[in-house]
């Protein structure tokens, strides 16, 4: 059995399960148009299991928090930017804040 479910919906399941801290609300809408997005592509629909999610996915409050948990080695003149990011992990979205959402799986 399937339920579809909304933005604002698949934000209150994290909350739920305890795991509203994990990401802020805008990364949070970040993986939900992803994750929809995959979907569309698809055609598949994805199961919501949002303990899996947060061990797929990961918020950093920075690039540089990214390349430095991420073990990301960087040319000593290669300067820290979304572009170069992405070369080396998925990145997802890069948010207001400064901060990014990268897959890690």
């Amino acid at each position: 059995m399937k339920k579809t479910i909304n933005e604002k919906q698949f934000i209150q399941a994290f909350d739920q399960m305890g795991r509203g801290n994990q990401f802020s609300e805008e990364a949070l809408k970040e993986l939900f148009d992803y994750l929809s997005e995959i979907e569309n592509d698809s055609g598949e629909e994805i199961e919501l299991d949002v303990v899996a999610l947060c061990c797929e996915f990961v918020e950093y409050d920075s690039l540089k928090e990214c390349v430095n948990e991420e073990g990301i080695s960087l040319d000593e003149d290669e300067e820290v930017t979304f572009e170069t990011l992405s070369q080396h992990i998925n990145v997802i979205a890069e948010l207001s804040s400064g901060g990014v959402l990268v897959c890690v799986n």
